[in-house]
């Protein structure tokens, strides 16, 4: 059995904590803030406190076979970001370099670095085009938890997430009042983008390599509102295009190029790897969150 540590154990972080010590890990939730770390306590394994742009609070950290960071720059800007994703990232591989114990790193990623592909499909070998400063720094960092972790002989991984949903984030109101804009979604469920990470370290595959954590349908946006609608016994919700979107006044330069964004993104990789999902599309995942409305 091994020792795993989750900085930044948030909502992915402690479901995989919970799948783990299920399976007989050992498990370590790391957080900032006190009220984190009582969620984690409540989720029945350690707690620690550290902070990964403040390094000297790393050294306490438990020596730890496996090291997952899946901390969050909590929404905001590109330097924020920086501070987290690049500078915290490098000060953990660096908290655990002459640790012998230490075998692998994941780092939790986003589809937000492939930036616009048109609808076309991307995966793990389809370079990355990020459009914000923010998806950029994203883009550093996997270099890093890619690169930077073999010099100091750990094998990186980077699990590149799309968007997440499932218990407290199924925004039922935002599809059933619309408008809802044209394009594609790309999601997972929480517990499977934590079962992916379970499934890369426990089977022991994808070192130093990229795994895309998405489901197995890209969603049209249009149709999935819809389906949302009829599970919840509701009216078919206003839908707008995208140059109907872009035509509001009050729309950022981000916001902007948000909108035009569009790919779908391909699992066929995680697949490969033989992972199974729990909830294989959003039918399954909100199954029973529409029922109950």
């Amino acid at each position: 059995m091994a020792h795993a540590v989750i900085i930044g154990c948030g909502y992915v972080g402690i479901e995989l904590g919970t799948q783990l010590q299920a399976a007989g890990h050992t498990v370590t939730g790391v957080r900032r803030s006190e009220s984190g770390l009582n969620s984690i306590e409540a989720a029945g394994f350690h707690a620690q406190q550290a902070d990964v742009t403040h390094p000297e609070t790393l050294s306490t950290l438990p020596d730890a076979k496996w090291i997952i960071f899946a901390a969050s720059s909590g929404g905001r800007g590109a330097e924020s970001a920086r501070r987290i994703y690049v500078d915290g990232l490098r000060n953990t591989i660096a908290a655990y370099a002459e640790r012998e114990s230490t075998d692998r790193l994941i780092y939790t990623s986003s589809t937000g670095v492939y930036g616009d592909h048109n609808g076309e499909f991307v995966d793990e070998s389809t370079s990355l085009d990020p459009t914000t400063e923010k998806t950029q720094v994203l883009k550093t960092a996997e270099s890093i938890a890619l690169e930077e972790t073999g010099d100091v002989g750990i094998d990186g991984t980077v699990a590149r997430f799309a968007g997440l949903y499932g218990p407290n984030r199924y925004r039922l109101t935002r599809y059933l009042s619309g408008p809802v804009t044209e394009g594609y979604l790309n999601m997972i469920h929480r517990d499977d983008a934590a079962g992916v990470i379970n499934h890369v370290l426990t089977v022991d595959v994808a070192r130093e390599e990229c795994v895309l954590a998405v489901d197995d349908e890209p969603a049209d946006k249009w149709t999935f509102a819809d389906w949302i609608a009829t599970a919840c016994g509701r009216p078919d919700p206003p839908k707008q295009t995208v140059s109907e979107r872009l035509a509001k006044s009050n729309l950022s330069e981000t916001a902007q190029r948000r909108v035009r964004t569009s790919k779908r993104c391909s699992n066929d990789y995680l697949h490969e790897l033989d992972y199974t999902f729990s909830y294989p599309t959003y039918r399954e995942g909100y199954a029973e969150p529409t029922a109950a409305v």
